[in-house]
């Protein structure tokens, strides 16, 4: 069931709410009028009310044609009542109810032309009923509620008055008073229904300016929140595109790597066999050709090897069925039986399962930096360490060879192979970075350090 909201019930008051006065009025004229009234006034009161009937009807079936049309048919551009038509206020009823939260007229129709006649007449009416009976002061009383509603601005608190001048009338005894003592009461009791009038009124105006600034607030925020629904689009959109883009990164920097890895390995062992054979079948020496043949077969098979790590380095086979600890474990183990360097590994911290991306970058550098100790280090013993540090995780590579001096390695032409910055670039995809300790006779330290991102 649909509640009602406060305006659709002051639109049913205003549309039903004379009718229901004028009943009741009616009714209280007609239980006092063998007191108040003589046969002539019975008969003319009986005329005004038929012709007040008549009019209440013939506006509700204008109310009617207009809730039907939705517009006003007798004014072009009076449509329904604006924060202009409810700034004049409420009234001793009815105060801050001028306009609906969309700023719809609680009268279809008004103000207007028609609106405007209706009141007058009804205004009139009410007069001259009241005049002959003043209980029908309390059919009039209903000027004191949809003034505003009904006249324009300008109108309403001449509306207001004439509504104020009918109740004083009523209350003090009936209209014209008789004696001087009855203006004196009239005047008082008039200048009090005009004062309240007029301060129900005012209050009514703040109200209704308060409703209208309420309104324009919420078609600001409607608005506010159209532009940040269509912001998060875009930045959907932007985001979805800076994937792409990181991915597209990723696959050119592994086809960067992959190509100095080939330049590195392959492509240098197959230049030393092919310098082998050359040497073979260039000397009559047999016990000559024989040991350059042996090394051109522990070339052949080197490659192989650095064919076949290459391969493995290009997704990460090993964290398939172990975590990051484990698979460092088995790397570095395989790497110190491979190598002949002494290496150990160590896990500090409680361990926790990370995301697939950051495990493969971390295996992945650390398989770089070995790979960089084996080649050039000259080092007789070496440490991996994994270490869990709240927020963030870092792996340690540390070597006690040669070391070197970071500013005289010449840049890779082209753009180079992996190395240093190619574990840079990896870490900083992660937000992460790479911090390089060494110096001659100094050994190398190689430090990664990425946000400790979960298992998604």
């Amino acid at each position: 069931m649909t509640a009602t909201t406060v305006e659709e019930r002051w639109r049913q008051f205003f549309r039903w709410g004379p009718h229901g006065l004028l009943a009741l009025a009616t009714v209280l004229g007609a239980a006092a009028a063998d007191r108040i009234m003589d046969r002539t006034e019975t008969a003319a009161a009986a005329v005004l009310l038929v012709a007040a009937l008549a009019l209440q009807l013939g506006w509700d079936a204008r109310q009617r044609r207009v809730e039907a049309a939705g517009t006003a048919p007798d004014e072009a551009g009076a449509g329904p009542a604006g924060p202009e038509a409810a700034a004049v206020g409420g009234t001793a009823g009815g105060g801050g109810a001028g306009l609906d939260e969309e700023g719809e007229g609680l009268v279809p129709g008004a103000p207007g032309t028609a609106s405007l006649c209706y009141f007058a007449l009804r205004t009139v009416l009410a007069f001259a009923l009241t005049w002959l009976n003043p209980f029908f002061a309390v059919y009039a009383c209903i000027g004191y509620f949809d003034a505003v509603h009904l006249l324009p601005r300008r109108l309403a608190p001449a509306g207001l008055l004439v509504t104020a001048v009918t109740m004083a009338g009523s209350q003090s005894g009936g209209l014209p008073p008789a004696t001087l003592v009855h203006w004196f009461v009239f005047a008082g009791l008039f200048i009090l229904n005009a004062c309240l009038a007029v301060v129900f009124s005012h209050l009514g105006a703040k109200e209704a300016e308060k409703a209208a600034e309420r309104a324009a607030t919420i078609t600001a925020l409607a608005r506010t929140n159209a532009r940040l629904e269509q912001a998060l689009d875009e930045n959907a959109a932007l985001q979805a595109q800076l994937l792409l883009q990181a991915r597209e990164a990723g696959v050119a920097d592994e086809r960067r790597r992959l190509a100095a890895e080939i330049h590195d390995t392959l492509a240098q062992g197959l230049a030393g066999i092919i310098a082998q054979l050359q040497v073979v079948t260039a000397t009559p020496d047999p016990e000559l050709a024989r040991v350059h043949v042996q090394r051109a077969a522990d070339l052949a098979r080197h490659s192989l090897g650095e064919a076949r790590r290459s391969v493995q380095n290009l997704s990460p086979i090993a964290l398939e069925h172990d975590t990051l600890p484990e698979a460092l474990r088995k790397t570095v183990s395989d790497w110190s039986e491979r190598t002949g360097i002494s290496a150990r590994f160590t896990v500090t911290g409680t361990e926790e399962l990370l995301h697939d991306e950051v495990a493969a970058t971390l295996l992945r550098i650390a398989q770089e930096a070995l790979a960089n100790a084996e080649r050039h280090s000259g080092a007789s013993r070496a440490g991996v360490t994994l270490s869990y540090m709240g927020d963030e995780i870092t792996l340690d590579v540390r070597d006690d060879g040669r070391g070197f001096d970071p500013g005289a390695v010449p840049a890779r032409a082209g753009g180079g192979g992996f190395g240093l910055d190619g574990m840079r670039a990896r870490a900083e995809r992660l937000t992460g970075a790479v911090t390089l300790e060494t110096g001659p006779g100094e050994g190398t330290a190689v430090s990664a350090r990425v946000p400790l991102v979960h298992h998604g």
